[in-house]
């Protein structure tokens, strides 16, 4: 297994969309942010203002494209699109209710037709959090959920935690008997 780089970085789920809110499934389905979530890169957005930021990496579907895109207008930064931060193909379950299928589906347990794995998952979070991490940081990483829980599997932690929409996280690796860190950014109005 592929183990994540030892350097800190932000983290940065994308904005809310309509699917979000609705708590549906959404996998690689390209659906673009509401108008809760455009506020939330926005407030995202200033929250990362004097972070010291020096390059943004997204996946390339909409919802964290535009929510990397609001936050790098602001730190005046490119967005370096990578699709291997795209979130997992659900298969039969976009576009369904989130339900048991996915705790099992964490667990390795059982896997939707047409879903990725996993495991599968995992190693590309990791692979692609590692590139994005080997230029020069602190660098902000925007991606998705899943995803992010495959990260923190890999990071030796408890994987299936929601992550809250557009919450910019301090990603700090183990370090004098600890291990990984995570600090939710301080958010104004």
């Amino acid at each position: 297994m592929t183990e994540p780089n030892p350097v800190p970085f932000w983290f940065l789920r994308h904005g809310e969309t309509d699917w979000n809110a609705r708590m549906l499934s959404q996998g690689q389905v390209d659906i673009p942010l509401n108008s809760v979530g455009l506020a939330q890169a926005g407030r995202a957005a200033e929250a990362l203002v004097g972070q010291g930021i020096r390059s943004i990496h997204a996946s390339t579907l909409t919802r964290a494209r535009v929510t990397a895109e609001i936050v790098a207008a602001r730190l005046n930064l490119p967005v370096n699109l990578d699709g291997e931060l795209m979130e997992c193909a659900f298969g039969v379950q976009e576009g369904q209710e989130m339900s048991g299928w996915f705790d099992d589906w964490i667990a390795g347990t059982t896997t939707p037709e047409g879903a990725e794995p996993f495991a599968h998952l995992r190693e590309r979070a990791v692979r692609a959090i590692n590139r994005a991490t080997a230029h020069p940081g602190p660098v902000l990483v925007v991606a998705h959920g899943a995803l992010w829980r495959a990260f923190r599997q890999a990071a030796g932690l408890e994987a299936n935690i929601r992550t809250p929409n557009a919450l910019p996280l301090w990603v700090e690796p183990p370090m004098a008997g600890r291990g990984w860190q995570f600090t939710p950014a301080e958010l104004g109005g």
